[in-house]
């Protein structure tokens, strides 16, 4: 490892991205009105039974590539037949290969909600993903002060979005109680140093308040991982790797969830 931990490195590509796409704050204001309907996400993570937001991820920085996705729409597609409750697009484009037209694209041909998942680090990045139609955000504690995450989370919510608000260690699960957060996904790799230990989801779910939306995040690839995190109290799991390297994303949906 450099000095610098691997979710600096990513925030600073994403701030360096944002230069060429960046308009007036008051020309996205405009364009709110004329935004895709939203779909509800909380709804759809909050209903009976062990909710799925299944991922279109074509790369990370630990893992390097995991699939080309030459066609996420019909990825989409093949995860809603599945199952999945919510759709995740990854739209960082640097370390992950995500596209901004995936989001577009999936949200135009299924009818569950998305989730963008993305570095938000700025108001301008929740007004573009409002206009773009996402249903559900992520604020990732540990690149936000708490002024930004308060800030970030409240304009989200006026502007009707939901949001996942991500930790991976106590200290943030701490802040996101504190941002009283109605959806908290706790994340087994740790965006520092990119290592993945399921004891953060035995060290922080039991002491998340009862009433938030809970989701288990990173490294889920069976049905066994799935009834640990169940067991712990999780309402939801988020899952990419093992579904985008799926021969078969639809059945292997089915086989998480044992439907």
């Amino acid at each position: 490892m450099t000095d610098k931990n691997v979710l600096d490195e990513i925030m600073q590509g994403v701030l360096l991205d944002l230069v060429s796409r960046q308009v007036p704050i008051n020309d996205l204001k405009q364009q709110i009105d004329s935004a895709p309907k939203l779909r509800g996400a909380k709804q759809s993570l909050a209903k009976a039974g062990t909710s799925l937001i299944a991922e279109i991820k074509r790369s990370s920085p630990s893992k390097g590539q995991l699939s080309q996705i030459s066609d996420p729409v019909a990825l989409a597609k093949s995860y809603e037949r599945g199952g999945a409750d919510l759709i995740s697009v990854l739209t960082e484009e640097r370390r992950f290969g995500g596209k901004i037209a995936d989001l577009i694209a999936v949200r135009d041909a299924i009818k569950i909600p998305v989730l963008r998942k993305d570095f938000i680090l700025t108001e301008f990045q929740v007004y573009e993903s409002r206009i773009l139609g996402a249903d559900l955000i992520l604020l990732i504690v540990a690149a936000l002060s708490d002024a930004q995450l308060r800030d970030l989370y409240q304009l989200s919510t006026e502007l009707g979005m939901d949001v996942l608000v991500e930790v991976h260690d106590e200290e943030e699960a701490q802040r996101a109680i504190d941002l009283k957060a109605e959806i908290i996904g706790i994340n087994s790799r740790n965006l520092k140093t990119l290592e993945v230990s399921d004891l953060n989801f035995e060290r922080i779910f039991p002491h998340l308040p009862k009433d938030v939306i809970k989701v288990a995040e990173s490294g889920i690839a069976t049905r066994a991982q799935v009834e640990f995190v169940e067991s712990l109290g999780a309402d939801a799991i988020l899952v990419g790797e093992s579904l985008v390297k799926s021969g078969d994303p639809e059945q292997s949906i089915k086989e998480l969830l044992n439907r």
